[in-house]
This record gives structure tokens, sequence and C-alpha cells, in this order.
């Protein structure tokens, strides 16, 4: 699964401050020095033409739905590109998309040819008027602004016409401008604190825009060509193949922190435990990185004012390599005084985004009974660890057997495998998952674009748990989380419970386009292409690809689905089916479904918190599907009145169902600001409370497997049903995950 922000979005998210893992490596010479400021016009290099047309050659013969790179796919690239750079339609004009039109149908003709000359002068000319927008909304703080009429402001521009001219863009960014003022004048800041505020503000986009490099022009129109053959293929520059390979084998080499760009400084953001910095006892939260020095005499270099990913590229490196920070400390002023650390990098593991376990104990009357949850965020794997053979790499089927074995060791009486948000990852991961949970059999069938069908299965007899199970979801659980969801839902191994999932039913593989040069470098040029290769389908023959898996019982829906989702892409492949496999389901679940849907939607209507949930998700939909906000102050203020007074009844009753008496009641307020306006200490603060939060969804799913054993432990005709393989399997099974990596594909990936 994805979700492409246009780069307009990427730029904001950057003002809000998304943390990256700091990481990797390089000498601190002249030619990896960061770009501070690019110089216009940006232009291709040699070897960026020969990555498009390498790209080209592989999407128009090997993608699943491979599709000619002609006049008509230029049509679609030039939609997605203009989509990435101005989604909003804030920056260009009808008259620049005028200059524009003749490249509609030349784009083909750039990458066969070599020529991206067109595409960069249309990020180029995004660039320039990026700049003029943002110093046009600054000229506009000197005066102020008139908040008495009964003035709206559209921010939801997705489908509005572009600009006329000049003059019609001027309306639309004085409008802006005075929304952002007007939003700080309802927190309660003065008049010269906004203009300060908002004057830092569009300084630094105009800062970062200025930052945007050839790099950076030549990954947003490669994406664009890519997610115009389908919308799960990417092009992945050198570094963005880096940053993939990471998330995927949850590992590092490098300090282990988490950095984030604050103001003109990268500012510590998180301390990865037993990471060379946290063992170092000299690195916190809050530090600001100013310099950076390679080895123990390399030179410190001054890293203020560059780009995050920059100084990550820096302080990534070798195991067992030494790498300088020169440190303001969190708690130091501007003046205050530096700090020399050496740090000698290590390998570090990313263990938030790793499987975790807890339990929860549900009482009902005088029984009471434990329910173990395995949190899994990701279906990750090291592929390059795998692929040599080595026995103890990194995982989630692994980490998720280990963890079935401590809660079995707990004397939990059912499961609950959470996959809400859950975007996919490895398609072996996700076959060897099922494993756990069934003796052995087909998982999933995979057809390729010749149309061959491979059906790929746990042929490992044995289970890590064979008592009640769930499956929790969301409409973020895709890919890889489908298919294991499907999986356990047409075996009838257990509940689907939650949401309607995303839809995504195809399988990428990665691409190293550096393996089909000569260029004599090792450093990587050209790039690695995430390509969709083939289809995957349930075992009973239907495909999860726009239609999902449908929950057995199913909670309330949030409104997203209308944005997001697979159904959302106007190219995703249509529905299908196939023959099935040669399966047979282990167990009956509709033997007990109705009593436990019956007995949940009994529950639900009495319980306050769930009440609650329902009350949030209907002012939420309500906020979300609003297009336009008045600029009037006192309309505003009384909205504003409206919106706290109902905030603080859902604290109140928040207070009243759990007792959680430590939230800020002005945690949930607009104040205005951007993420990274405010301080670090009191957005880690609200990080914390939310992940604190109760749980009303996973709360629901532990009592819906709380009434299915009792169900189960009061009828042994109903438990020979609905516990699988007839219930000769018990809780206490042993394991069978086997030591030896399974064949596998090393980069093939669902995400």
């Amino acid at each position: 699964m994805k979700l492409r922000p246009s780069l307009a979005l990427l730029l904001a998210l950057a003002v809000t401050g998304v943390g990256v893992h700091a990481q990797s490596a390089a000498d601190l010479t002249d030619d990896s020095a960061p770009r501070k400021f690019s110089t216009l016009p940006l232009k291709p290099t040699v070897t960026e033409a020969q990555a498009a047309q390498l790209s080209a050659r592989f999407l128009t013969r090997f993608h699943y739905d491979a599709q000619p790179l002609d006049a008509a796919m230029s049509q679609k690239i030039f939609k997605a590109y203009v989509d990435s750079l101005d989604g909003e339609k804030v920056f260009f004009t009808q008259a620049d998309m005028a200059k524009f039109a003749p490249l509609k149908t030349q784009l083909d003709g750039s990458i066969w040819n070599q020529d991206l000359s067109g595409p960069f002068s249309m990020f180029n000319l995004y660039v320039q008027r990026a700049i003029e927008r943002m110093t046009y909304a600054r000229s506009l703080l000197k005066q102020g602004f008139d908040f008495t009429a009964n003035e709206s402001y559209n921010y939801d521009r997705k489908k509005a016409d572009w600009p006329k001219d000049q003059a019609e863009l001027d309306t639309l960014w004085r409008q802006r401008t005075m929304n952002d003022w007007l939003r700080l004048k309802l927190a309660g800041k003065t008049d010269d604190d906004i203009r300060k505020t908002l004057d830092k503000r569009y300084a630094g986009y105009i800062d970062r825009v200025k930052q945007l490099d050839g790099e950076d022009a030549f990954q947003s129109f490669m994406n664009a060509y890519a997610e115009s053959t389908d919308p799960h293929t990417d092009y992945l520059g050198p570094r963005a193949a880096e940053n993939f390979d990471i998330s995927m084998k949850l590992s590092l080499e490098g300090i282990g922190a988490v950095l984030q760009a604050r103001d003109e400084y990268t500012a510590i953001r998180e301390v990865v435990p037993a990471g060379p910095a946290a063992k170092s006892g000299k690195v916190h939260v809050g530090d600001r990185i100013l310099a950076i020095g390679e080895g123990t005499s390399g030179p410190m270099v001054d890293v203020i004012g560059w780009r995050l990913d920059d100084v990550v590229k820096h302080i990534r490196g070798k195991k067992d390599t030494t790498v300088r920070l020169e440190i303001l400390p969190a708690d130091a002023g501007v003046d205050g005084k530096h700090e020399l650390i050496t740090l000698v990098r290590q390998k570090v593991s990313i263990e938030e985004q790793a499987a975790k376990k807890k339990i929860i104990e549900v009482k009902d009357g005088n029984v009471s009974r434990k329910i173990g949850v395995i949190d899994l965020p990701t279906f990750y794997s090291d592929f390059g660890a795998r692929r040599e053979g080595d026995k103890n790499f990194k995982s989630a089927t692994r980490d998720v057997a280990k963890l079935l074995g401590e809660l079995k060791a707990a004397g939990v009486e059912a499961v609950v495998v959470d996959l809400r948000n859950n975007g996919g990852g490895s398609l072996a991961e996700a076959n060897e998952l099922t494993g756990l949970f069934i003796d052995k059999g087909p998982v999933v069938q995979v057809r390729d674009a010749r149309g061959q069908v491979e059906v790929q299965g746990d042929d490992d007899p044995g289970m890590s748990w064979s008592g009640p199970m769930a499956v929790l979801v969301n409409r973020g659980s895709a890919s890889a989380s489908e298919i294991f969801a499907a999986a356990i839902q047409d075996y009838g191994r257990g509940l689907i419970i939650g949401q309607p999932t995303f839809g995504k039913g195809t399988v990428q593989n990665l691409v190293d386009l550096d393996r089909f040069t000569r260029t004599g470098q090792e450093k990587p040029q050209f790039g690695e292409l995430k390509m969709t290769i083939a289809e995957f389908f349930r075992i009973n023959g239907g495909s999860t690809q726009l239609k999902g898996v449908t929950p057995d019982i199913q909670f309330p829906k949030n409104g997203d689905e209308k944005d997001f989702g697979e159904s959302t892409y106007d190219n995703a492949l249509q529905w299908t089916q196939i023959a099935q496999a040669d399966y047979k389901p282990v167990a009956d679940l509709k033997a007990y479904l109705s009593p436990l849907q019956a007995k949940h939607d009994a529950r639900v209507a009495q319980a306050p918190a769930w009440k609650l949930m329902l009350d949030e998700l209907a002012q939420y939909r309500k906020m979300r599907d609003r297009t336009t906000i008045s600029l009037n102050f006192a309309q505003r203020e009384q909205e504003r009145k409206e919106l706290d007074a109902l905030q603080a009844d859902f604290r109140a009753r928040h207070k009243a169902i759990d007792g959680n008496a430590d939230v800020e009641d002005e945690a949930s307020l607009d104040d205005g600001l951007n993420a990274n306006e405010r301080s670090l200490k009191s957005e880690l603060k609200q990080e914390t409370d939310a992940k604190k939060a109760p749980d009303p969804q996973l709360n629901e799913t532990a009592h819906i497997l709380f009434d299915a054993v009792g169900l189960i432990k009061a009828d042994s005709k109903l438990a020979a049903q609905v516990l699988p393989y007839g219930g000769k399997f018990d809780t206490s099974s042993t394991a069978a995950v086997s030591q030896t990596p399974a064949p596998v594909t090393p980069s093939t990936t669902t995400h």
C-alpha cells in the first residue's frame, strides 16, 4: 500500500517535522556536501536520463499489466506529474498550464530519447512559483487583515479550476494567509506574535523549496511515470531505495537516533534503546546537531540549515566506523555551550515497527479470561540476511512465533492479531505467518503476467497457536495483511473483525537498475523499481483487489473509504477470480457467529466507550467533509466555542470512562501552529498520551473472543465445529517454525 502526497504536501510535512532514523555514511568530502540552496534552472544528468529510459524498458516489457510508453501514456504521466507538483492548484495559473500543454503528448519521447528538459522545466517553474507565492504571503503580513467581512476560503481545491490569472492567484493566497492568521488569533496570539510566527514559517518554506535539487525533480517525474502504470509501482532513487531496505529489515548501521527538522536545526527526536547514542549517555531528546565529523580526526562540517536527508546521509555509516557530533544540548539556549560527542556506529534494530504483545484481562461477572494480543505494524523481513542463509534473520513470523509461545506460557485463552494500519510487506512472511495458525496447506495463489498460477503455502506440520483467534483489521490493512486475513477467513481458522480492508491485490518486486548497467561505479547510480509483477488470489479463488477482505463482524467505518483505498485509484486493476486451490476449511465459524454478533450488538449498545467512539467518528466525518471555512472572526469565534464545548464534553466523557485525568484540556484545541513550531516536549507528550488512550475497538475484539471461549467451553459439539481440525489441537501445541529459511525471492514484497 502506498500514499503518495504531492510535493507541496511533502514540504508541508517537512514543516511538521516528520522524523527519520539517523543512520549511514559518507566521507565529508566536497562531492558529498549538501546542496543548501540549488541553482536554478535545475538540469537532468546523463545518468538520470539513462535511468529513465532503462526504467521504461522494464515497465513496458515486464510489468504485470505492461502498457506501451506512447502518447496515451504520456498524458497519464503528465496528469500525475502536475498533481505531484501542484495537486491543490495553488501555484500554477491557466497561463502556466497552457505553456505545459505541448508536453502532454511528448513525455514518452522525453524518456525514450533521454531528453528530460521538458519535465525539468515544469519542476523549475514549480520552484519559481512556490517561492513567489510564499514571498507574496510574507508581504501581506505587514498590513494585517480585516476579518469583519463575510468572506470564506475554499481550502479543498482538488477539483477546482486552475486560477485564471495572477489576480485570482493573489486572492487565493490572501485567503490562505488570512486563515493562517485567523487560526493563531483565535488561539489568543497577539498581532505581533502572529506576524513573527507566520513570517518565520513562510521564510522556512522558501528555504526548503530552494533546497530542492535535480534528484528531487527526477524522483517526482519518475514516480509520476511509475504510478501511471498502476498505483503501487514506484521508482526509488538511491536514497529512497536505501530507506526502503531499512524499513523491510528493521535494522540499520548507525548511531541509533531518530532525527527531526526543527527550524534550521536537526534535532534528536528519539534515542533508540541499546543503540550507540543511548549507550553513550550523552545524547538526549531535544539536542540539536550543529556539525558532523567523519572518523576521529575528519573536519567538522557545519550542518545548520541543511536538509534533513543530507544530515541523515552523513550520520549513517558502516558498522564500527566513527562519527563525531557537535551538539547544542536541549536545555541550552542558542548561545549555550556546545558538546562534542564521539560515537561508533553499530547495527541498530528499529523495534518500534517490530511485533509486540500484550494481554487484556476481560471480566464478565465472576468469570475472568486472559486474551493475548499480537500487534504487527508491518510484515518485515531482512531479505539480504535470509538470502545469505543467516538462521537469525529478522522476520515477522519468527518474532510472532516467539510471542505466541510467551502468551501461551502466560495462560491466554484466545489471541488477537492486530493488523490495523499494517500496509503490507513481505509476501513470504504473510505466507509463513499464516502457517503459525494452520497445520499445513495452501495460503495464497499468485498469478504472473503470463497467466501462470503458483500456489504458495505452509508445508510444515503443526501450529504455534491452535486456540480461538481473531484478526483485527481496518481500511489501512493492506496487501500482505489481506493475504493473511483472507487465508484465516477461508480456512475458517479465526474471526475477521473490524472494517473492510484496503483492497490491494498485487505483488511487487524490487528491480535493482544498477545490475543492468556497466558503469563500474560502486555507489548506486540508477536506483530501483518497485514494480508490480503479479496478482495474488485467495485460496477460494477470489481476489482482494478492490474489494479487500470483508470482516465477519464489522465495526463502524470512519468515512475515509471515499478518499483512501484501492477503489479510489483511477488506474487500479479490476477485480477478477480464478479456480480455488486444493484446500479444506479447518472449522466452521458460522456455527457461533450469530450468537457472537448478537452479544456484540447488545454490549456496544450499552457501552459508554463505544458510544463515545461513535460520536467522535461522527464529528470527524462532519469536519472532514467540509471544504470551505469562514474568514469572519465573529463567525469563526462562535464555531470555535461550539467545537471547544463539544471537545470538552468528549474529554469529560473520556475521564468518566477511563479515569484519565492527565489529558490537558488544551491538547485537542487548534493552536494555529505547525508541529515543529510547538515544543518537542509537548509534541512527544501528546504522542505518548495517544498511545496510552483506551482502544474501544481492540477491547471489544477481546470481549468477542471472551464470548467465543465461553461458548466453546459450554458446548463440546460446538467446540468441535469452530476449533481447527475438530479441536484435536489444543493451546499447548508446539510451534512449528522452520529453522531453515524457505526459498524466497529476496525482493518480493506486497507493499
